[in-house]
């Protein structure tokens, strides 16, 4: 059985990430329950909870996504139902329609696509699916939620009766209308509308002489409404027949109602069930948004965290757009507890929170923004003791407070409990109080609890470095400037930089001197040479960061000359077989040459042929003889050899002709030297430079010394401005 604290949850600042999920729900009902989450009570159901979140993510990635899936809240509905002698209006029907409708095809939908959602689909088995719901009530009320004409005989009857009515008062009104208005007895209003009955808008001083029921008059007093007394009698009628309706409407809602009644407990069940996958998909947008995963779960106790971000201070930073720093930090059998020291602000607290939180947030059924290879287990029990917890109503001070939450951890730790402590002992005087957090740490120790803790203490830090299954860290600090780094450094604890950072706030050198001599030798030695420790890790890590950096440049360079071997490899074979080739062809000149001089020699046309022949016979010899298959491959590769040489060229033309443009349009950007007397210029596009001797209406004079010409200013380039 899983339990977790209220107190935990607070410390960690749960509430505030479930008033993020809440802001991602679709309907009111969801967002009502999103406040109400908490950790899960057994394993079998956290990993349906993570399984449904995690198919629900990856729904987007997927060709089939999850259909909608909002509805309106029918609580009032299903209150009603469990009346009896109640109904249902027709509006109250629509939405039972509607969240009925959605509910049947997000159980359809998961009944087809059952192979990439199977968690999802396994609950939705539990759900019940029927039509009767929507088929009862759709045979009575249309699709805009009144009730139809042929809900009953007795209804259509009446609406029959309503309308001829209605018709008949119409036509005597528009009469009446038109006779007074003849006889300039209305205002320019002419009518209105009064209890739901048209009335003439009656001039108050015609009053008398428009016979009528007076059923009200302007506020200055100007107009009279007077119901014609021909139409009262039709309107006394459509009352009458409008209340028969409504009688008959109720009668037939009561009945419908009665016929929904049964299934009062089916749309309980619809409207928590959409709740609970409104829940899951605004769990998955917040997965999102952190870029969370689910992490492997391991039936072993450990926690392996990588590139941990703690969710709330990241989306604060991205909100800001600052970095954020992730942490690494892992919990084994081998490696049960952590205890982090170093200076304050160093990211100490952020680190414990960020491990609870994350934790928390995993037996709640929520994924978590961490490294794919993060391994986590499950915990019965996280116990928090963070940040000052005074007790102004129980008149507890800070340590009292903080034995009284110890002397609760004494009673609860076991081997499935996570502890998680904030500056551990502090509060009390540091010898005493340090002496009894060693204690309470080994019985923590002894019982094989898991955890980490915090502390500024020595004696926890050494007591960490003894036993075998307990282990120091420290948030890294730069040793020169005494910034944080944000890092957490595990196998080593860390300085406080007590004398250091009081050196760099301008405390006095002889005052930090004096206090130094006032605490023990073997206190500040072993300090001090925790600070040594971390400086030389320090340089180490600037020399491994260095060596890495050249480690790169070497292996690129080595690259990069491999390549240009193969380049020239490449090249001297082709050279090889050019020469060969030309070494052939001067060889077959040559004997040509010779067969050409006997030929001219002896006039023997057989003896020509026959050593032509030979030649012939000597290189075909060298030749494979190759078959159809085989000249198509060549050809098909010399095909495609020459495609991608094509290919290469056009590439290089389109750089060339964007490289142009690029310096046309550098060209046109420059500031236009205004050319003078004297200036060195040349032709735009030339080569040869002279000296501007005149200008005159945009022309120059250039000299070229042997020669002089006469050209635009615009066809010429600045070179040198003349030396005075």
């Amino acid at each position: 059985m899983i339990r977790i604290s209220e107190k935990t949850l607070n410390d960690l600042e749960f509430d505030i990430v479930l008033t993020h999920i809440a802001e991602l729900c679709n309907t009111d009902y969801g967002k009502i329950k999103a406040l109400k989450i908490t950790p899960l009570s057994t394993k079998e159901k956290l990993h349906i909870a993570l399984q449904h979140v995690s198919e629900y993510k990856s729904s987007h990635l997927q060709d089939a996504k999850i259909p909608n899936h909002g509805f309106d809240s029918i609580d009032k509905e299903i209150q009603l139902l469990s009346i009896e002698n109640t109904f249902l209006e027709s509006l109250h029907l629509k939405k039972i329609v509607t969240i009925s409708t959605t509910t049947n095809e997000l159980v359809l939908f998961l009944r087809k696509n059952k192979e990439l959602y199977p968690t999802l689909y396994t609950t939705s088995i539990e759900i019940p699916f029927t039509k009767e719901i929507i088929n009862h009530i759709q045979a009575i009320i249309d699709k805009y939620g009144e009730i139809k004409d042929n809900a009953s005989s007795t209804l259509s009857s009446l609406r029959k009766d309503i309308n001829e009515v209605q018709a008949k008062l119409n036509g005597s009104f528009s009469k009446d209308l038109t006779r007074y208005h003849n006889l300039d007895y209305l205002d320019e209003i002419k009518e209105s509308v009064v209890d739901n009955r048209r009335v003439l808008a009656v001039k108050a001083m015609y009053r008398r002489k428009v016979k009528g029921s007076i059923m009200g008059s302007s506020k200055t007093g100007s107009i009279v409404y007077i119901e014609p007394e021909t139409t009262i009698q039709f309107s006394r009628t459509l009352s009458n027949l409008r209340y028969d309706e409504r009688e008959e409407i109720v009668r037939i809602l009561k009945d419908l109602t009665n016929k929904i009644r049964p299934y009062t407990d089916v749309l309980v069940h619809y409207q928590e069930y959409l709740s609970d996958i409104d829940i899951v998909a605004a769990k998955s947008k917040y997965a999102t948004k952190l870029n969370a995963i689910l992490p492997k779960i391991s039936d072993h106790k450990e926690m392996i965290l990588k590139d941990a971000y703690h969710p709330l201070l990241y989306l604060n930073n991205q909100s800001k757009d600052e970095k954020t720093y992730p942490q690494t930090i892992s919990l084994d059998s081998k490696n049960r507890i952590i205890v982090i020291s170093g200076p304050n602000a160093g990211g100490k607290s952020i680190t414990l929170k960020t491990v609870g939180l994350l934790q928390v947030m995993l037996q709640s059924g929520m994924l978590v923004p961490v490294h794919e290879y993060s391994r986590m287990c499950i915990f019965s029990l996280i116990l928090t003791d963070i940040g000052d917890n005074q007790s102004i109503e129980n008149q507890l001070s800070t340590y009292s407070y903080r034995l009284k939450n110890m002397n609760y951890f004494l009673r609860k730790c076991n081997d499935k409990t996570l502890f998680l402590i904030d500056e551990f002992g502090t509060g009390s005087d540091p010898e005493l109080g340090g002496a009894l957090a060693e204690a309470f740490l080994e019985v923590f120790y002894e019982r094989e609890s898991y955890g980490i803790i915090t502390t500024h203490y020595a004696n926890l830090k050494m007591l960490a470095n003894e036993l075998p299954h307990m282990s120091n860290a420290n948030m890294l600090f730069d040793a020169r400037t005494l910034e944080p780094l944000f890092k957490l450094h595990l196998g080593e604890a860390g300085s406080s930089f007590t004398f250091e950072v009081a050196q760099k706030n301008g405390i006095p050198y002889s005052l930090i001197n004096k206090a130094k001599k006032k605490v023990e030798r073997g206190k500040i030695r072993f300090d001090k040479s925790i600070a040594n420790l971390q400086k030389e890790r320090s340089k180490l890590q600037k020399t491994t960061s260095s060596l890495k950096s050249k480690e790169l440049k070497t292996e690129e360079e080595k690259e990069r000359l491999e390549k240009i071997n193969a380049r020239i490899q490449q090249k001297l074979e082709n050279y090889q077989e050019l020469y060969d080739s030309n070494q052939r062809m001067i060889y077959l000149g040559q004997k040509i040459n010779e067969i050409s001089e006997h030929y001219f020699n002896n006039k023997k046309k057989r003896v020509l042929i026959d050593e032509f022949m030979k030649i012939v016979q000597i290189e075909n010899s060298k030749r494979k003889k190759q078959t159809a298959r085989q000249k198509k491959v060549i050809k098909e590769k010399e095909k495609k050899i020459k495609t991608e040489v094509e290919k290469k060229i056009d590439v290089i033309r389109v750089q060339k002709k964007n490289q142009k443009k690029k310096e046309e349009k550098l060209e046109k950007t420059k500031p236009k030297i205004k050319l003078q007397l004297g200036d060195k210029v040349r032709m735009i596009d030339g080569k040869s430079t002279g000296t501007i001797d005149s200008i005159e209406k945009g022309k120059a004079v250039v000299n070229y010394g042997i020669f002089t010409t006469n050209i635009g200013l615009d066809q010429l380039e600045f070179v040198e401005r003349k030396k005075i």
